[in-house]
This record gives structure tokens, sequence and C-alpha cells, in this order.
């Protein structure tokens, strides 16, 4: 994504350029200053269509500047000529450190080009060439490369269409390196030997600290290597095998593996085929491991036995901070399962419980436990099936809590009832900084309460209000808060109903207020005329609409 720069600043150090707004005589120009620039240490430039001709100019640029260190060409549509004149630039380059192609045209001779240029170059750390097409002859060069470089830290090749031959080159060449420390081989064509290939290098590598296999067709049978292995391993800090075909005896496999193992730290298991079975396994792996402090399970098929069995391991583990299970339809017995192991555990900051058919009874589970929970700075309960009962329930616990920072709880049933409510909670609540209620069933009496407790918030300063059934009337009620209000920053309500005349309430605020930087009212039905009020306004206001 592209921001515009700050206009604020007194000198560029970020420029981006997206979309297909410019053509070969701007890029050139763009070209021409950076040889010459001394401040510009960010370009981005995306969605160009970049041409060979405008590929040698940027390329050129590059041997001469000697400010820029991180360059974006990425979703351009480079190929052939227009990399090989950016990879013969590299090595001339003394300062570039990110070079980022992905979602390009390059394949295995492009790739050849880039290996060549890595094997003299001296600056570069990160090299991004995510969803192009080098396959196996383009992982086999940098392969080789690898064996040379010094300097490369990071390599992302994911979507490349590599198979077992690439695994096999790639293996080889991590048993020689010595400075990678982060590889994303995710989204390729290798099955089990090319698995295979990989996990053996693990067992001689001793850099590598992060490693992403996922969407990478892996079964438990590789999965068995691969705990072999990361019982010995005390390097890699960071697994990834979202999206493999991995079942309750692959987490059987890992699970004995985490026991074991004492370095690594984050670890995503998303969309696998693990069951309660398998949350067994690893909720008796995590009363023993002492370093896991991320668990990424979202997307499995655990419900909620699954979820006592972890809510037993979390009275137990010291480490984990952060655990996402999310779209594993635990419902409100899973959520009673995790609320009382909350009330005991005093590591975990961070719960992602989103889509998992939660009402408002596992609301009332939560609510009771977060006003005794010390710990739990962010809640996660979007996509669930929360009323107004639920949300009151959450309401009094943000009384009494003094940890939670972040609260949201988007595409629930919510209405002004439960606004109501938790409208209140703002005026006495002082730790919460974001409340996400976007898509609920919030109307203009709901906006009201949120009005009356922006004026006395001193806290809060992301709020998101996004739907279908606020009016002009409800704009109203929360412009005039921001003008007494001095600590919302954003403030989302896209898809309402406000009008022109919403967006004029929202104009004459902005004359007031002097914090609010981000107002979004994307598809709220303002027209040209409330793009007039907001224009007038912005004139004396830095907010960004």
């Amino acid at each position: 994504m592209c921001d515009p720069p700050s206009k604020r600043q007194k000198a560029f150090t970020k420029l981006q350029l997206c979309g297909r707004g410019y053509g070969y005589t701007q890029i050139q120009q763009f070209a021409n200053a950076l040889r010459h620039n001394k401040t510009l240490t960010t370009l981005t430039i995306r969605e160009q269509y970049i041409s060979d001709q405008e590929a040698e100019a940027l390329a050129n640029a590059l041997q001469h500047n000697q400010t820029l260190i991180t360059l974006n060409l990425s979703h351009n549509l480079i190929i052939g000529y227009g990399v090989a004149r950016l990879a013969k630039a590299i090595p001339r380059n003394l300062t570039l450190t990110a070079l980022h192609l992905g979602n390009n045209k390059i394949g295995f001779s492009e790739a050849e080009h880039l290996a060549n240029s890595l094997q003299y170059n001296k600056t570069l750390t990160t090299l991004d060439l995510n969803f192009n097409s080098i396959g196996d002859i383009g992982a086999e060069y940098l392969a080789n490369a690898l064996r040379f470089n010094k300097t490369l830290t990071t390599l992302d090749i994911s979507k490349n269409g590599i198979g077992n031959e690439g695994a096999k080159y790639l293996g080889n060449a991590l048993q020689l390196n010595k400075t990678l420390t982060t590889l994303d081989l995710s989204h390729n064509d290798f099955g089990h030997q090319g698995a295979k290939y990989l996990v053996n290098a693990l067992q001689l590598n001793k850099t590598l600290t992060t490693f992403n296999l996922g969407s990478d067709s892996i079964g438990d049978t590789e999965v068995k290597y691969l705990a072999n292995v990361l019982q010995q391993n005390n390097t890699l800090t960071t697994l990834h095998l979202q999206s493999n075909y991995i079942y309750d005896e692959g987490a059987e496999y890992l699970a004995n593996a985490l026991q074991q193992n004492k370095t690594l730290a984050i670890f995503s298991l998303n969309t696998t085929a693990i069951s309660v079975q398998g949350a067994e396994y690893l909720s008796n792996a995590l009363q023993q491991n002492k370093t896991l402090t991320t668990l990424n399970f979202r997307w499995n098929e655990m419900g909620a036995e699954g979820a006592k069995h972890l809510a037993n391991a979390l009275l137990y583990n010291k480490t984990l901070t952060t655990l996402n299970l999310s779209h594993n339809e635990i419902g409100d017995h899973g959520a009673e399962y995790l609320a009382d192991a909350l009330q005991h555990n005093t590591a975990l900051t961070t719960l992602d419980l989103s889509y998992n058919k939660i009402d408002d009874r596992g609301a009332e589970y939560l609510g009771n436990t977060l006003q005794h929970n010390k710990t739990l700075i962010t809640l996660h309960l979007q996509r669930n099936v929360i009323g107004d009962q639920g949300g009151e329930y959450l309401a009094n616990a943000l009384q009494q809590n003094k940890t939670l920072t972040i609260l949201n709880l988007g595409s629930n049933h919510i209405g002004d009832h439960g606004a109501e409510h938790l409208g209140k909670a703002l005026e006495l609540n002082k730790t919460l900084v974001i409340l996400n209620l976007s898509s609920n069933r919030i109307g203009d009496e709901g906006a009201k309460q949120f009005g009356n407790a922006l004026v006395h918030n001193k806290i809060l300063t992301t709020l998101s209000l996004s739907g279908k059934e606020i009016s002009a009337q409800g704009a109203q009620y929360l412009a005039n808060a921001l003008i007494h209000n001095n600590t919302l920053t954003t403030l989302t309500f896209q898809w309402n109903r406000i009008g022109a005349q919403g967006a004029q309430y929202f104009a004459n605020s902005l004359q007031y207020n002097e914090t609010l930087t981000a107002l979004d009212l994307s598809y709220s039905e303002i027209g040209d005329q409330g793009a007039e009020y907001l224009a007038n306004a912005l004139q004396h206001n830095k907010v960004s609409a």
C-alpha cells in the first residue's frame, strides 16, 4: 500500500509512486533526480508497468546515488533487459540494503543476473523476489550465490514454482551459508523429497532464525523429519508451517519437539487439519516448553474440546504471550474454558478468538475474566455473534479492567443498547486506546452514547464505527464530541448514511479539533457537497480525511 508523503517534512526521505499515472518521461525525470538527490532513503514505485528503458534509467541512477537504502519496484511487470540492468547496478551501488522485486516477470534467466550480482555486492541485506517464476533453475542460480555472498540476511522467494530440485540446491547452500537469517519458501511446489533436503540443511546451518515453509504440500512424514531436527536445532526462533497437510500425527511429532527445543519463539500452524487430539498433544508440550511466546493456530478443527486442552496448558505455561485461535469453532464452551484459565494465567497478553461462534454467554465468561485478569492487553472477538447482552457484559468488565488496551468487536450483533453500556464504560475506563465496533447494529442512539463518552474519555485514540445504521444525526453527536475531545486520533466511519449534512457536521468540528489525524468517511454518501465541506475545513486543519 502506498501512502502520501508527509507535507510536514523539511526534506523528503521517502517517496512513493503508485498506480498507472506516470509515463516514461516522468519515470525518467525521477531517475535523473535520484542521481543527485542527497536525502531520499526509500523509493517505492509500484504498479507502473516499468519498461526496459525506465528500468535502465533507474539502474543508471542507482550507480550514482549515495543515500538510497530501500528500493521497492514490486508489481511492475519488469522483465528481461530491465532486470539485467538493475542487477548490473547492484554491485556498484554502495548504500542499498533492501531490494523488493516481488510480483514482476522474473524467470530463471533474470534470476541468474541477480544471482551474479549477489556474488559481488557488499551491502544488500534483503532481497524480495516473491510471486515470480524463477523455478528450479533460478533457485540453483541463487543457491550458488548464497555460497559466496557474505551480506544477505533475508531472502523471500515464495510463490516461485520451486520444486524438489530447487529445494535440493537451496538445501545444499544453507549448509554452507553463514549469513542468511530469514528464508521464505512458502507457496512453492516441492513435496516430500524437497522438504527433506531443506530439513537436513537445518542440521548443519547455524544462522537461520526464521523459516517459512507454509503452503508447501508438507505432510506428517516430512514433519517427522523436521521435528527430529528441531529437538537439536538451537538457532531457529520462528517457524511457519501454515496451510500444509499436517494432521494429529504430525502435531504429535511437533509437540515432542517443542518439549526439547530451547529456542523456538514463534510457531505458526494455521490452516492445517489438526483436531482435538492434536490440540491435546500441543497442550502437553506447552506445559513443558519455556521459550515459545507466540502460537498461531487459526483455521483448524479443534472445537471446544481442543480449546479445553489448550486452556489447561495456560494454567502452567509461563512464557506464551500471543495465542491465535480464530476460526476454530470453539463456541461458548471453548470460551468458558479459556476464560477460566485466564483468571490464573499471568503471561498471555494477546488472544484472538475471532470467527468462533461465540455469543452472549461466551462474552459473559470473558467479561467476568477481564474483571480479574491483569495481563491481557489485546482481545480480538470480531465475527462472532455477540449481541447487546454480551456487549453489556464486556462493558462492565471495562469499568474494572486496568490492562486491556485493544478490544476488537467488529462484525458482531451489538446494537444501541450494547453501545449504551460500552459508551458509559469508556467514560470510566483509563486504559483502552483502540475500540473496533464496525459492522455491528449501532445506530444514532449508539453514536450519541459514544459522543458523550468522547467528551469525557482521555485515553481512546482509535474508534471504528463503520456500518450502515448511523445517519447525519449520529454524525452530529460524534462531531460535537470532537470539538471537546483532545485524544482521539483516528475515527473510522465508513459505509454509514450520513450524507452531505453529516459531512458538514464533521467539517465544522475539524475547525476546532487539533488531535484527529485520520477520518475515514468512505462510502458514506457525502456526495460532492459533503466533499466540499470537508475540503474547506482541511484548509485550516491537518487531519487526513
